[in-house]
């Protein structure tokens, strides 16, 4: 099975590269085999390579700067995957197209299902709820598959920079009201890596039996400040040097940003664990491991 992988050099997409083994064949495109950035010219593209299953982790994902680059920000969360989808579909190309929280208005407290209806607060969210549309739109197999709240042990992440200011201030203010799961990468990619197991007619009759869509994340729920204390507790466990002594929990309105962040991203997971027989674990046990690679790097 040939596996086209984008976003190669972000953190989901090199997960799924390094998780995926022979017999398949990984197509890894970083930038300069698909620039996303130009979906005009993503037809030509696949047919060059010639996938038979496409999973697009790649995105524009700076969510800030997308309120100033909403242009962009469309080419490479919306038009590139329309462009994928319309080229997958009559080829019975089965599509994993990766999406967000931020389709979400994050009001309540309620866990969100596949049939909520998305109202995102942001151009981020918006560019990446219109990619969505135009994947089910193309009327192929695909899969669009929400996640939240990711992170690994390299990179620009929220348990990183946590790790990092930890080192720096004695002090850290961390906002108390938004609430989800962290998800690990390398959980992502094995999740993916499932899916993908049984081959090409096993993908298709998954995405068939997901309806199209569904919600992954580690299991439970937290809010950015229980993480920060959860992350400084496990580095303090593992004997890493560190100045922080506080940290304190302040609203998210203590930090204005260019674009909204949803305040509840709960996701109901029930569909994941009907279809694919699995309870992801706690995002506690799963951030354990990211710990441990942090800790060898930083002691």
């Amino acid at each position: 099975m040939r596996i086209l992988v984008t976003g190669v050099s972000g953190q989901v997409g090199g997960a799924l590269v390094t998780r995926l083994h022979p017999p398949d064949t990984v197509l890894a495109a970083d930038r300069a085999t698909l620039d996303l950035s130009r979906p005009d010219a993503v037809a030509a593209v696949l047919d060059r390579l010639a996938p038979e299953v496409i999973v697009n982790a790649a995105a524009y994902t700076s969510v800030d700067q997308a309120e100033a680059e909403p242009a962009l920000a469309a080419a490479v969360n919306a038009r590139a995957p329309a462009a994928m989808a319309r080229w997958a579909a009559p080829r019975a190309v089965p599509l994993i197209q990766l999406s967000t929280d931020f389709v979400f208005s994050g009001a309540g407290a309620r866990p969100w299902r596949e049939d909520d209806v998305p109202l995102p607060l942001s151009v981020y969210g918006a560019t990446k709820l219109a990619g969505e549309q135009e994947v089910q739109a193309a009327g192929g197999s695909h899969l669009i598959l929400r996640t939240q709240w990711v992170y690994a042990a390299r990179g620009r992440n929220f348990v990183r920079s946590i790790a990092s200011l930890a080192r720096e201030r004695n002090e850290l203010r961390v906002v108390a009201d938004q609430v989800g799961a962290p998800t690990s990468a390398a959980l992502l990619a094995q999740a993916i890596a499932g899916i993908l197991g049984g081959g090409v007619e096993e993908a298709r009759r998954r995405c068939a039996q997901a309806q199209g869509l569904v919600h992954f994340a580690a299991s439970g729920a937290a809010s950015r400040h229980a993480i920060a204390c959860t992350i400084v507790e496990g580095l303090k466990a593992r004997r890493c040097a560190l100045a922080v002594e506080r940290i304190i929990p302040v609203a998210s309105a203590v930090f204005p940003t260019p674009a909204k962040r949803p305040l509840n991203s709960r996701f109901d997971l029930t569909r994941w664990q009907t279809v694919f027989k699995e309870t992801p674990p706690p995002w506690q046990a799963v951030l354990e491991g990211v710990l441990d690679e942090i800790a060898k790097e930083i002691k």
